[in-house]
C-alpha cells in the first residue's frame, strides 16, 4: 500500500459512496481500503458524518438543513480531507 493509493481513496471516496464510479474502480478502492487501517478509519468517519447529516435533514423538529449550513459542512469536510491527505 502506498500513499498514492490512500490519496486516490480520499479523492474518489465521494463518488464511491454515491456509487458513481465504474465497477473496476470500486473493486480497486475496496481492495485498498480493506488492507489499510488509515483508510478504514477515514471511510467510517465519512459514513458516520453523512448519516448524521441525513438524520438532521430528516428531523421534524429542525426542518431541512439550511443550504448555507450544508455548504459550511461540506467545506469543513473538504478541509479535513485535505489535511488528512497532506499527512500521507
Amino acid at each position: 500500500m502506498s500513499a498514492s493509493d490512500c490519496t486516490r481513496v480520499f479523492e474518489k471516496l465521494s463518488e464511491y459512496l454515491d456509487r458513481e464510479l465504474p465497477p473496476s474502480d470500486c473493486v480497486s478502492l475496496e481492495r485498498h481500503i480493506q488492507g489499510c487501517g488509515r483508510c478504514v478509519e477515514f471511510v467510517e468517519s465519512v459514513k458516520q458524518s453523512v448519516a448524521l447529516i441525513k438524520d438532521v435533514d430528516a428531523s421534524e423538529n429542525l426542518g431541512p438543513m439550511p443550504e448555507d449550513v450544508k455548504a459550511d459542512l461540506r467545506a469543513a469536510f473538504e478541509r479535513m480531507a485535505g489535511e488528512a491527505k497532506s499527512k500521507l
